[in-house]
């Protein structure tokens, strides 16, 4: 694992990059072919490395960040090694900033995405679909601020709380109402964001995001 480390941090293996073969990395780095397996398999439960089947596939570096920490986020929300306040109390302050950056960079492709979004949202019938389309609507936000960590932070906070949240969407009582009030935040973000607004587009995401939290997972 450290050898793989070294190779990446040395830029000698890029996003893409093909590993030698398994016997090869064994013999030059005088360990058995289990140990690379298992130093594989690590990396690929980190988001860093993935394997496909034959020949023209084999292991590549293959990072996908959100993926990683999503994973770890999740696994400690579940170990109570975070609770659902910290990760709201995060999720506040890594949305906030790019929120307020998009207002000032206001890039149109992830913007235009997000509305043709909101449009999706309103006329959802279930959780399901809606929580997908929300997900996506707030990483549009995180792109249209031109920040790729904060993206990829949001992406993992939102899969870490991903399944409780739907659970608690499925047993809302009116939950129609709830997704109508959820769009209308969701417009003023955008409009906030559109309008070139820093200080209110974290404003009304700040109390997007604590409406949500006080509805759905407050007691968890």
């Amino acid at each position: 694992m450290r050898h793989i480390d070294d190779e990446i941090l040395a830029g000698r293996w890029v996003n893409g990059s093909r590993l030698p073969p398994e016997r090869e990395l064994a013999a030059s780095l005088s360990v058995s072919r289990g140990a690379v397996r298992e130093a594989i398999r690590a990396l690929e439960a980190q988001g860093i490395l993935s394997s496909g089947t034959g020949r023209s596939n084999g292991t590549r570096v293959d990072a996908r960040p959100s993926d990683a920490m999503g994973r770890i986020l999740r696994l400690q929300l579940a170990l109570d090694v975070v609770s659902f306040a910290d990760l709201t109390e995060t999720r506040i302050a890594l949305e906030k900033a790019p929120c307020a950056a998009a207002a000032k960079v206001r890039a149109p492709v992830p913007l235009t995405r997000a509305t043709d979004l909101l449009v999706q949202m309103h006329d959802a019938m279930q959780p399901d679909s809606f929580n997908a389309l929300d997900t996506a609507f707030h990483v549009a936000l995180a792109e249209a601020g031109d920040n790729h960590l904060m993206r990829d932070l949001t992406v993992a906070i939102r899969e870490a709380v991903h399944l409780p949240i739907l659970e608690a969407e499925h047993s809302l009582i009116g939950w129609e109402q709830w997704r109508d009030d959820l769009v209308c935040d969701h417009q003023e973000m955008l409009a906030a964001i559109e309008n070139g607004d820093s200080e209110r587009a974290a404003k009304v995401t700040e109390a997007h995001i604590r409406n949500t939290y006080d509805t759905l997972l407050i007691d968890r």
